[in-house]
């Protein structure tokens, strides 16, 4: 009995085919399996990144209409906005926080919930909280719409509402880069995946033996082993010329495709170009072409100010009663100046009587002194009130007469 058992096993052991899967590590290696969100791609991030910054350094000044023209006013309102709006926050993080969630998590919405605290007969905002986008949503009525947080329901007045790119169904609902990203990050994460195997791939040989199949040493892993040792490792590792029988072994250099074969930079740039133009950011930020201070420039002045403009409309409609007071980001604080370009523009509206001699100071970054208060106009820098006092207009002699 044992010895039929012994020779049913090697009968079972020959007849059972082999389960062998060719190719499946590789393919998963190299395709890139899963869903990707939009945060975990390097030039996304890069771009919300740069937006949510420059627009948060923007100092948010309360304004008022006058029949001269519109002035800055400075107080209570003005610096709770500009300075603390939320106690657990800076401005600079209250603000980035909420244009972050507007380009990103809250997919084109973003929603701040005011509180008021009243004292006396008098009431004032104790606090603007951001309301985070994972506990939000917005329920659809007929002609109208509530936002949910938390359990409570409020209505669209209770709540500061950041909309990007009105939904045309929806006006009141914003839609975001989700949908437009999709195929573009996959990609571009693909494009990595790719670059990265290429870099660290271990199973593509730049040598390649090929050794005849009917000698006894091919037939089994020692033997190939030893015809490595005897015919490649014995000859120095490379320091010598090898030694190999003509008919046996015949040895061939692998060139394996690049990336340059691949064309696969071309086509991140390109990409990376199309994710770029979608934020209506400058390429040369995630890495496609050089610096170019007008595109900068194009940039603050379109898109920045556009979510500025959003930001500032917001905060007019739901925070102030007052008709003739508004709040302003100051994005002319943001372009791209020289310090030759910021002097020459400030001795031109000095010597032209616009800008006082302190105002032209504080463009360029220095401290108000006395005596620097007054307007003054023509080569003399006299004050403006006594231009008509000069001699040379009232008929008066010249230095050269007098003589």
């Amino acid at each position: 009995m044992g010895i039929l058992q012994k020779f049913m096993g090697k009968f079972r052991t020959r007849a059972e085919p082999k389960q062998v899967t060719v190719g499946l590590a590789d393919f998963e290696n190299l395709a890139c399996m899963g869903y990707t969100r939009l945060s975990d791609n390097p030039e996304v991030r890069i771009c919300v990144d740069l937006i949510s910054d420059l627009v948060s350094n923007m100092t948010i000044y309360l304004m008022r209409n006058t029949e001269q023209g519109d002035v800055r006013i400075k107080n209570g309102l003005s610096r709770k906005l500009d300075i603390e709006p939320y106690t657990n926050m800076t401005k600079k993080d209250w603000l980035y926080n909420i244009v972050h969630t507007m380009l990103l998590e809250g997919n084109g919405n973003a929603f701040v919930l005011p509180k008021i605290r009243r004292t006396g007969g008098d009431s004032y905002i104790a606090n603007l909280k951001p309301m985070q986008p994972f506990m939000t949503s917005i329920i659809q009525r007929i002609d109208d719409y509530s936002v949910t947080y938390g359990g409570r329901i409020y209505s669209p007045d209770d709540v500061l509402h950041f909309v990007l790119s009105p939904d045309p169904d929806y006006p009141y609902m914003g839609r975001g880069y989700r949908i437009t990203l999709s195929d573009i990050v996959n990609n571009l994460r693909q494009a990595s995946k790719t670059k990265a195997d290429f870099m660290t791939d271990k199973w593509r040989p730049s040598v390649i033996i090929s050794v005849n199949g009917m000698t006894e040493e091919f037939e089994s892993e020692a033997g190939r082993e030893e015809i490595l040792k005897k015919y490649i490792s014995e000859t120095g590792g490379g320091t010598k010329p090898w030694v190999i029988p003509d008919e046996l072994i015949k040895v061939d250099q692998v060139r394996p495709l690049s990336l340059a074969d691949l064309a696969l930079n071309d086509a991140v740039q390109l990409d990376k170009k199309t994710v770029a133009g979608i934020f209506g950011v400058p390429p040369f930020f995630v890495g496609a072409g050089d610096f170019k201070r007008d595109e900068y420039n194009n940039f603050i002045q379109t898109k920045i100010l556009s979510i500025a403009t959003i930001i500032q409309q917001e905060l007019t409609a739901k925070l102030l009663i007052d008709p003739a007071y508004y709040f302003k980001l100051n994005y002319m604080s943001l372009y791209s100046y020289s310090l030759d370009t910021l002097a020459n523009m400030g001795m031109n509206l000095y010597t032209r009587g616009i800008a006082t001699g302190n105002e032209v100071r504080d463009l360029i970054g220095m401290s108000p002194r006395d005596g620097l208060d007054q307007l003054v106009i023509l080569e003399n820098y006299i004050p403006q009130g006594m231009i008509g006092e000069q001699n040379k207009l009232n008929g008066g002699e010249t230095s050269g007469a007098q003589e």
